[in-house]
């Protein structure tokens, strides 16, 4: 490698560390992002352009077509997504990273002498093909679960034996590969085949509301994936980078299962079940429910001097973070003390709610986490709820029996009046019943979240 090609992974892995950094806070997520992206650009062109390889013209012009398809694609995607597709669209990424890593894997597979060279060789090669097929399959998997396309619903029996058995196979096959230096490319391809097929069968069963535990820890194999071809190639960048998105998507992933109070491997292993109920009357064994309507919700804010608003997946379907936005406003010229309350897996990847409000310029000040907004639900006269369920749900603490008992949520019960504004009484995405909705405190204001915003704003300017 030329010294003028390492200073330019130098460089780049430099803007990778600075960006992630960045990342980290709204003001400056932006910045980071572009930050790495030029390190990236500078790492593509210094690989392409400074090698020790005698290139044909041609394989350079094909170079140059599909980087302009790929960023021409990439451009337009990124333009029109709507913010309740993004998390899609971070699964889809995933899945294209891991594919990538297989198909290096199959290409080194076929050049390498697999008779002759270092088992660790071979079983880094197997490694990228079978984690990176793993994270391309299960990724599609999450996104068609995401998306509604794909249901969760598994009735095989003892299915996570199965499952596992399943693994424990692709692993012994490779083991067999790698000690007994097999070239056999019906191999190779099984092991293609297998690494699909488990992806589908490790991402099916999980549960709704752990749809964003399963984004970070793809996100984190992609990472291990894109490391594992930068040994393949001894190219420093590609390594360094694997680590960081690995390590980092590790790091969230466990502080996801911390955020629920579950272990990675209930969450891998286990799944949500429903038990919900779809009537807009009401749940016998819980309860009635009470409507109320925007004017009388919004003299209750009207007259209040704390209101918290609590933000979900709703929210985001309605694209009404503006006109949240414009409420927030409205309020606070009122004199009103708001504040946003935000779960860390509301929404259906991590920092969903975060990035939703950063779009309707929100003040950052203004989103307080779940452990420093609980003990204010206390002295709080109204909660907001739009278009949040599960992470606002009682049966968390009260119900040893439900499928999220232990689970930390934010602690709306606590406040002196609630208002949840839902479609319909429709369960959420854990599929499980909602305790709050029938406490005596809690009035359903019942709506599209937009609409129903829209008429808060208008009631309060008239007021």
């Amino acid at each position: 490698m030329s010294v003028t090609l390492s200073i330019i992974y130098l460089i780049a892995t430099v803007t990778f560390v600075v960006g992630l950094k960045k990342l980290g806070h709204p003001d400056t997520a932006k910045s980071g992002n572009l930050i790495a992206a030029i390190g990236m650009a500078l790492a593509i062109i210094g690989t392409i352009f400074i090698h020790d390889l005698e290139v044909p013209t041609i394989i350079y012009v094909l170079i140059g077509i599909a980087i302009f398809i790929g960023s021409l694609v990439g451009w337009l995607i990124a333009i029109k997504v709507e913010m309740t597709k993004m998390p899609e669209l971070v699964s889809l990424f995933n899945g294209f990273g891991g594919a990538s890593a297989a198909l290096i894997g199959i290409v080194e597979f076929g050049n390498a002498d697999i008779k002759n060279i270092d088992v660790t060789i071979v079983a880094t090669i197997l490694s990228a093909i079978i984690i990176g097929a793993i994270t391309f399959s299960g990724s599609l998997m999450a996104w068609g679960k995401l998306n509604g396309s794909v249901k969760s619903v598994i009735k095989i029996p003892q299915y996570n034996i199965i499952n596992n058995l399943f693994i424990v196979s692709i692993l012994g096959l490779a083991t067999y590969v790698v000690l007994g230096n097999v070239d056999s490319s019906l191999i190779l391809y099984a092991l293609l085949a297998g690494g699909l097929v488990y992806g589908v069968l490790f991402v099916m069963p999980i549960g709704g509301a752990d749809m964003p535990v399963v984004i970070s820890l793809l996100n984190s194999l992609t990472g291990i994936a894109a490391a594992i071809t930068g040994v393949l190639y001894d190219n420093m960048v590609m390594l360094v980078g694997g680590i960081l998105v690995g390590s980092a998507g590790i790091i969230l992933t466990i502080a996801m299962c911390v955020a629920m109070n579950r272990t990675l491997a209930s969450v891998i292993f286990g799944s949500f079940t429903s038990a919900a109920s779809d009537q807009e009357g009401g749940n016998k064994a819980l309860g009635s429910i009470k409507s109320t309507t925007a004017s009388d919700s919004a003299i209750m804010m009207n007259y209040a001097s704390n209101v918290i608003i609590v933000p979900g997946y709703g929210l985001a379907v309605a694209q009404a973070q503006h006109v949240i936005h414009e409420l927030e406003d409205l309020l606070t010229a009122k004199g009103v003390n708001v504040k946003y309350a935000i779960h860390p897996v509301a929404g259906r990847m991590p920092g969903h709610m975060n990035v939703l409000l950063a779009e309707s310029n929100v003040e950052y000040e203004m989103l307080v986490e779940m452990e420093d907004i609980n003990p204010q639900f206390n002295n709080t006269d109204v909660v907001l709820v739009v278009g949040a369920n599960d992470v606002v749900n009682p049966a968390a603490h009260n119900d040893p029996a439900s499928p999220i008992y232990g689970m930390p949520i934010l602690d709306v019960e606590n406040a002196k009046h609630i208002v949840v504004n839902k479609r319909s009484m429709n369960a959420g995405y854990a599929g499980i019943e909602n305790e709050l909705f029938y406490n005596s405190k809690t009035s359903m204001l019942f709506g599209d979240a937009k609409k129903v915003l829209t008429d808060l704003v208008a009631e309060l300017k008239n007021m």
